[in-house]
């Protein structure tokens, strides 16, 4: 059993292409412009701003899992 675990290798690969990454960001971005400006607010912009911090997050670390070996 230790030597089966010992030797499991996971393969990550990118998941989004540059065009993909540009968009989320500019999505973020407007989102937090909109947020600054006072155009939404409330539950509307936690809502929004979490959605932001998530585009922006999955753009920096745009990996899926893969198969395990």
């Amino acid at each position: 059993m230790q030597q089966k675990l010992a030797s499991i290798n996971i393969h990550y690969e990118k998941n989004m292409e540059n065009a993909d990454r540009i968009i989320r960001i500019i999505i973020a971005a407007i989102i937090g412009v909109l947020y600054f400006k006072n155009v939404i607010s409330r539950t509307v912009a936690i809502i929004l701003i979490t959605m932001a911090i998530i585009f922006t997050l999955t753009s920096i670390f745009s990996i899926k899992t893969g198969s395990i070996k």
